[in-house]
């Protein structure tokens, strides 16, 4: 059968950007604006100008992020200059770090990742309601792939901006494992909590709003069932998704960058240390780039990489 996106309420349109720059989702309320997370920093100007085109002269009133993934809050930082007055509410877990400003502790500088600075105005607390379009929007915990996101759940029309907890085909890289905590149990518990909640309809943070919530789930938890059962592939897919990452952002670079980027990333040391030390990181992350060229996420001409 063909997909078919399901409608969604007038007030809502979801901004679909791609993997680069998580999905923007934009609230136009009778008494004021909002969005959900802000894509990457790379393309913050093209964030501003679908926001602005989508507010019709309105200003942006409030900005929420599902967590502090640089492709979900890149874009704080602009919007926060285009509108100066804008709020912006962050889950808990990381206020500290951003009042701060730890690029570390943020994830930042150890995926060699890049986030300009924002301020966080308020803390998104599971457990409460906030207001968009004019519904009242239940804040929940969605510990796994990050251990201090949240989802958004809308109880009237069954909505749910998921962030990365769960897609259509899966769901984000499990961060925490990667950093030695035992993780993968919270992403199963948060697909339970979203099973619960039984969504009709669900924004995710990449990809296509879709509606067989049965199906996707299904999905997610072959995924994580087979990361359970074999950690090592888990890492693996982490280290190619990180590199992609960055390939899309680069679109191209000579593999000397590309080797030196990876040499320098902290992520790709630790990653090495923990799962990949029965050869040389040099070996290990030739593998990589390989991998990506045999898997058609990447293209190699001479000495350069392409995205594909």
């Amino acid at each position: 059968m063909p997909h078919t996106t399901p409608a969604l309420p007038p007030e809502i349109t979801v901004l679909e950007r791609g993997w680069l720059s998580a999905n923007n989702v934009l609230f136009l309320g009778r008494d004021a604006t909002a969005l959900v997370d802000s894509g990457y920093c790379s393309n913050a100007a093209q964030t501003v100008a679908l926001v602005e085109s989508g507010l019709h002269g309105r200003p942006l009133d409030l900005l929420l992020n599902t967590h502090l993934h640089s492709d979900h809050c890149g874009g704080n930082a602009a919007l926060q200059a285009r509108w100066p007055r804008l709020a912006t509410h962050i889950p808990p877990g990381q206020w500290a770090q951003v009042q701060d400003w730890d690029p570390v502790a943020l994830s930042y500088a150890p995926t060699g990742q890049d986030c300009p600075r924002f301020r966080a105005d308020a803390r998104l607390m599971p457990g409460s309601e906030v207001e968009l379009g004019g519904r009242a929007w239940q804040v929940h915990a969605a510990p796994g792939h990050d251990n201090h996101a949240v989802l958004l759940f809308e109880p009237r029309s069954r909505l749910l901006i998921s962030g990365d907890a769960l897609w259509e085909n899966g769901f984000g890289v499990v961060f925490p494992e990667l950093d030695g905590a035992q993780a993968f149990a919270e992403v199963g518990a948060t697909l339970d909590l979203i099973e619960r909640l039984s969504p009709l309809t669900v924004i995710p943070g990449h990809g296509s709003v879709f509606g067989d919530l049965p199906q996707a789930l299904a999905r997610a938890r072959r995924r994580l069932g087979g990361f359970e059962a074999d950690p090592v592939k888990h890492a693996r897919h982490a280290a190619k998704v990180l590199l992609k990452y960055k390939l899309l952002e680069w679109q191209q670079a000579p593999l000397a960058q590309v080797q030196a980027w990876l040499a320098a990333t902290p992520y790709y040391a630790r990653l090495h240390g923990r799962y990949f030390a029965d050869r040389s990181a040099g070996q290990w992350m030739a593998e990589l780039i390989q991998e990506l060229v045999d898997g058609g996420a990447a293209r190699r001409e001479g000495e350069v990489l392409h995205n594909a």
